[in-house]
C-alpha cells in the first residue's frame, strides 16, 4: 500500500503540473457545459487520460473511476477501483482563482484504502493511508483543535442535485449559532483544509465519490471525523451528502446540518 500511496502521489504531481500549463493560457481552452455551474475543458480530458493512461499501465487489473468518464463505469466489488478527478474546481479554474486541485484515491473492499489531494498552485501534496496517519508534503497533519462552531470557519458546499434549501438551511443554522461559512468552490480541497486544521469543518449535502472520498480518507486519517459516505462499490456512483469535522465540533456540525 505504500508504493501505492508513493505512485497516487508522484502521479497527482504530474497532473496538476499538467493542468497548471493550461491554467497559463485560459482563452484558448475549449470549455463545454455539463449543466448548471458545471463545466468541463480540454485540461480535464487531458489530466484524466493521463492519470487514467499511468494507472492501467501500472495496475492493469484495477478499474478506474474518473470523473469525465463516469458513464462507461460499472461498480465490481471485487476490484481495487482508483477515483479520479482530474480538476476538481473546475469553475475556479476557469475564474483564474486559486482554489482548485487534483484528487486520486484507492478504493477496494468496501474502503478508501488511500487518498492524495494536490494543490498545484501552492505546490501542496495532502495525502493519506488507511490506518497510517495524514501528510501535508510528507510532514505529519491533524485536523483543528477547537471546541465550538465559533472557533474557526465551516466549509460549505453546494449542489445542483439537490434543492437550495438543503445548503441554506444548515447555514442559516450556522449562522445562528454564531459559526461562519467558507466556500472555495472545491469540495476535494476544502476536505483537505479540514485536515490540515485551516477549517474545523466541511458540509456539502451531496457529494460525488470521485470529489469526496481522497478527502474523507485524508480527514479521518488527519484525526477528524466524517460520515464516510462510501462504504460498498456500488456507492461509488450514487454520491452522497458530505460530512466533514474537527472532532471537537463533530456533534455540533451535525446538529446544524439536522436542525
Amino acid at each position: 500500500m505504500a508504493e501505492r500511496l508513493a505512485f497516487a502521489g508522484a502521479l497527482a504531481r504530474e497532473a496538476g503540473a499538467t493542468a497548471l500549463e493550461f491554467s497559463r493560457d485560459l482563452g484558448a481552452l475549449d470549455v463545454r457545459s455539463k449543466g448548471v455551474q458545471d463545466m468541463v475543458t480540454e485540461a480535464d480530458d487531458t489530466v484524466e487520460r493521463l492519470v487514467r493512461d499511468a494507472v492501467i499501465n501500472r495496475y492493469p487489473d484495477d478499474a478506474f473511476l474518473g470523473e469525465e468518464s463516469c458513464d462507461s463505469f460499472r461498480p465490481d466489488a471485487s476490484l481495487g477501483t482508483w477515483v479520479v478527478d482530474p480538476i476538481d474546481g473546475t469553475q475556479p479554474f476557469l475564474c483564474g482563482l486559486r482554489t482548485w486541485c487534483v484528487s486520486i484515491a484507492w478504493f477496494h473492499d468496501g474502503r478508501v484504502r488511500l487518498g492524495v489531494i494536490y494543490d498545484p498552485t501552492h505546490d501542496e501534496l495532502f495525502s493519506a493511508l488507511l490506518d497510517g496517519g495524514a501528510t501535508l508534503n510528507d510532514q505529519p497533519m491533524s485536523t483543528a483543535s477547537v471546541t465550538r462552531l465559533d472557533e474557526g470557519l465551516v466549509g460549505m458546499g453546494h449542489s445542483n442535485r439537490v434543492s437550495t434549501d438543503d445548503t441554506l438551511a444548515p447555514m442559516r443554522r450556522l449562522l445562528d449559532a454564531n459559526g461562519m461559512f467558507h466556500r472555495c468552490g472545491s469540495g476535494a480541497l476544502s476536505l483537505a483544509h479540514v485536515a490540515a486544521g485551516r477549517l474545523i469543518g466541511y458540509y456539502e449535502p451531496h457529494m460525488n465519490a470521485w470529489d469526496a472520498i481522497a478527502g474523507d480518507l485524508i480527514v479521518r486519517e488527519a484525526g477528524g471525523r466524517t460520515n464516510e459516505p462510501v462504504r460498498q462499490a456500488t456507492h461509488l456512483l450514487t454520491g452522497a451528502p458530505m460530512i466533514a469535522a474537527a472532532p471537537g465540533v463533530w456533534i455540533a456540525l451535525n446538529e446544524v446540518i439536522d436542525g
